[in-house]
C-alpha cells in the first residue's frame, strides 16, 4: 500500500524553475528522504504533497485522495513542518500549543507533554521572540503532537544543536515504530541515512536517482585501506589482482576495492605479509550521489 504517490509532477516556474516529471511512490511505514541544494526543488514538492500549490501537471494523491483538491481531508491525519516558520502573534508558546490542540480537537495532551520535555523547551517565550532553534523546536513539536499517521518535514532540524539533533532521529524513530509514513527533506547526509529507508537526490527540479539505504549500508564491494611494513611485501600485493583505487608508494600504502565474497581470499593473502594497519574506508550516501554525478558527467548529462 502506497501512503504517497508523485505521479508525473511538473510545477514549471519559467526559466528552469520548479519541478519536472516527478515520479515517486512512498509505502505506508516508510521513511522516504530527498536531498540537494538549496533551490533545487525540495520544498516546492513538500508543498505540492501539502497541496498548498498545485501542479502545472501530473498529480499526486495521500492515501487515494488528490493531494491538492482534497487537502482539508488529508491535512487531517498529516504532520507538517514547514521550511520558513511563521508563528501567529501570541503571548506564548504554550498559547500557541493550546491553540494548535483546539484546531486539531485533541483532549489528551500527554504525547505533547512527553515531546515538550524531550525537546527541552521553554514555552513560556513568545514564539516571535524565540531563537531560530526554539522556533523549529515549537514547530516540530506541533507537527507531531496529534500522533498524525504521515508526517511532512521539510528540513525540520535546522536551527537544532547536534544533541537536540540526536533526540530528534530517536523521536522519528519511534514514530516509524508506530507504523508512521515519514517525508522529510534534509541537507544533511548522515542524518537521512540513519533515518531513511530510501533517499531521493534533487537537482534543478529533477530525480538525479533514488538510493536504497539497505544497499548503501551493506554494498556488494567494499574499499579498504592497507599499509605494509616492508617495502617487499607491498610490491608483492600489489601484483595480485585487486581493483586498485590510490596507490602511495613511499608509504606502502594502498586503497583498493573487493567484492564482499572476496573477503576470505584477501584475509588469506594478507596472512603472508607484515601489515602496519588495515582500515575499512566505509561506503555511504554522499558517496553514492557522487558516484552517480561523476557518471552523469562522463555520460556527457551536463551536470
Amino acid at each position: 500500500m502506497f501512503d504517497i504517490r508523485i505521479n508525473a509532477v511538473t510545477k514549471d516556474y519559467g526559466e528552469n524553475r520548479g519541478v519536472f516529471d516527478l515520479n515517486i511512490d512512498i509505502k505506508k511505514g516508510e521513511i522516504f528522504g530527498i536531498v540537494g541544494t538549496n533551490g533545487s526543488g525540495k520544498t516546492t514538492t513538500i508543498r505540492q504533497i501539502m497541496g498548498f500549490i498545485k501542479p502545472s501537471s501530473g498529480v499526486i494523491t495521500i492515501r487515494g485522495m488528490d493531494a491538492y483538491k482534497d487537502a482539508t481531508k488529508t491535512k487531517a491525519y498529516t504532520g507538517y513542518v514547514p521550511g520558513e516558520i511563521a508563528f501567529p502573534d501570541l503571548s506564548t508558546g504554550f498559547s500557541f500549543i493550546k491553540s494548535q490542540a483546539e484546531f486539531l480537537k485533541l483532549h489528551d495532551l500527554g504525547f505533547t507533554d512527553e515531546l515538550v520535555k524531550v525537546m527541552q523547551i521553554d514555552l513560556s517565550a513568545n514564539p516571535r521572540k524565540m531563537s531560530k532553534g526554539m522556533k523549529q523546536k515549537t514547530a516540530v513539536i506541533a507537527a507531531l503532537m496529534n500522533d498524525a499517521d504521515i508526517l511532512i518535514l521539510d528540513e525540520p532540524t535546522t536551527g537544532l544543536d547536534p544533541l537536540m539533533r540526536k533526540h530528534f532521529v530517536e523521536i522519528l524513530e519511534k514514530e516509524k515504530a508506530k507504523g508512521k509514513t515519514i517525508f522529510i527533506s534534509s541537507n544533511i547526509f548522515q542524518e537521512l541515512e540513519e533515518l531513511c529507508d530510501r533517499v531521493a537526490l534533487i537537482k534543478d527540479g529533477r530525480i538525479i536517482d533514488i538510493a536504497l539505504m539497505s544497499e548503501i549500508k551493506n554494498p556488494k564491494k567494499r574499499e579498504y585501506k592497507i599499509e605494509f611494513l616492508e617495502k617487499e611485501d607491498f610490491k608483492s600485493f600489489m601484483e595480485l589482482p585487486y581493483e586498485y583505487i590510490r596507490i602511495k608508494e613511499e608509504q606502502y600504502q594502498v586503497i583498493f576495492k573487493i567484492n564482499v565474497e572476496e573477503t576470505a581470499k584477501l584475509i588469506k593473502d594478507l596472512s603472508k605479509y607484515k601489515v602496519k594497519f588495515i582500515s575499512e574506508n566505509k561506503y555511504n550516501l554522499e558517496k553514492f550521489f557522487k558516484e552517480k554525478f561523476e557518471k552523469l558527467k562522463e555520460e556527457g548529462a551536463g551536470l
